[in-house]
């Protein structure tokens, strides 16, 4: 079996862009995967087609080489965008490899140690009481582990850490409160404080409060997230910006975090991510990866999840109509993962158990989006 083509489809469904990738062979056998590095989708293509140039005529069930000959064949290797190309060709390698032998992609990667895939589901409403409500109904609907993500951005583009600290501990302290002690509760902060301010945050919180604190502060430096450390004990949950192995390095070596947020679609794909994964459960950080864009991811982290021993949750939104405005996910991807209360099952299908009508999905035209670009009150760029 041969790879013939590596085709990119970067296409915007519902409300926000995906960038999806066939990989066919001369076999008829054809594997999906999917990208990450959301807002930069037409960057990523430009690496998959560099890409495709040299892997035609591969074997594709050479996973682990050709991860090696498109990361080291290069001068400048490695980085996020190349990363996310690699990532999506891996994925759908994988699901060739599966299909081909009548498996799912789990089997590939050890074979399945759990039935059914937990997952956490977050709270977007940026008041106190909404965010209660919100948490308290997401109670209701079977989830015990709860994200707040507050919509931190005012109407005109202003953010002030500050002046989000306080109010957003508040509302915290309440929540806790409401929900009581056995729900898991953590908070996103997406990378938006200093060390001083996320430190400041935790202060402000009684013990205990939370669960976890994704991203509170950027990951150029590691030494940042060790000073922090020293200033609460809350657990962090980090890495879902990591494009490698060897970002993951100090995060792990070091203790400095409790959850990595592994995204397949950005950290190299499944030949990666299951490094990490072993690395990771060698040094007791579990997995919670991070899951925001669109069937195909979904459907691969599922498979990871269930063949890893240290796996939390699965980022989910509530339900398809969250991420996709009017139903139209299903005129695309045919056969793609259903929640079923506040779990995934597990796939037996063989691949990764997508189906998409590619007529459908080319008919979604791309959109340029581009991330909010924020700033604080002295006319100065701070993060989104």
């Amino acid at each position: 079996m041969k790879i013939t083509a590596i085709a990119p489809f970067p296409v915007w469904i519902g409300r926000r862009n995906q960038l999806v990738v066939k990989v066919e062979t001369d076999e008829g056998i054809f594997g999906w995967g999917e990208s990450g590095l959301s807002g930069r989708e037409q960057a990523v293509v430009g690496a998959i087609r560099h890409f495709a140039e040299f892997l035609r005529g591969r074997d594709p069930f050479q996973t682990g080489a050709i991860w090696q000959a498109v990361y080291r064949s290069q001068y400048f290797e490695g980085g996020r965008v190349l990363q996310a190309a690699m990532s999506a060709i891996d994925i759908a390698l994988h699901d060739i490899k599966g299909k081909a032998l009548g498996v799912p992609v789990y089997e590939l990667l050890g074979g399945k140690q759990r039935e059914v895939i937990p997952t956490f589901a977050s709270t977007s409403a940026p008041e106190q009481a909404g965010m209660i409500e919100q948490a308290q109904n997401l109670k209701a609907a079977g989830w015990t582990a709860i994200r707040f993500f507050p919509d931190f951005r005012d109407t005109d583009g202003i953010f002030e850490p500050r002046e989000h600290i306080a109010r957003t501990a508040r509302a915290c302290t309440a929540a806790r409160e409401a929900l009581g002690d056995e729900v898991v509760l953590g908070i996103d902060w997406h990378h938006r404080l200093s060390v001083a301010e996320a430190a400041s945050f935790c202060q402000k919180m009684p013990r205990g409060t939370l669960d976890f604190l994704e991203e509170p502060i950027r990951d150029e430096t590691p030494e940042a997230y060790e000073a922090l450390r020293r200033l609460t004990d809350v657990p962090f949950a980090i890495g879902e910006e990591f494009a490698s192995k060897w970002q993951f390095l100090p995060f792990i070596e070091r203790d400095i975090h409790q959850f990595n947020r592994i995204d397949l679609c950005n950290v190299g794909g499944f030949t990666e991510a299951m490094k990490v994964a072993g690395w990771s459960e060698a040094h007791y950080v579990d997995l919670m990866p991070h899951n925001p864009l669109g069937p195909v991811c979904t459907a691969a982290t599922i498979h990871m999840s269930a063949a890893v021993a240290n796996f939390a949750w699965l980022e989910t939104r509530v339900n398809a109509s969250d991420l996709y405005a009017g139903g139209e996910t299903d005129d695309v991807f045919i056969q793609q993962p259903r929640l079923e209360g506040a779990v995934y099952p597990v796939s037996d299908a063989p691949g990764l158990g997508i189906e998409i009508d590619e007529k459908a999905l080319t008919r979604e035209a791309f959109r340029y989006w581009e991330a909010p670009h924020l700033k604080r009150r002295d006319g100065s760029v701070t993060n989104w």
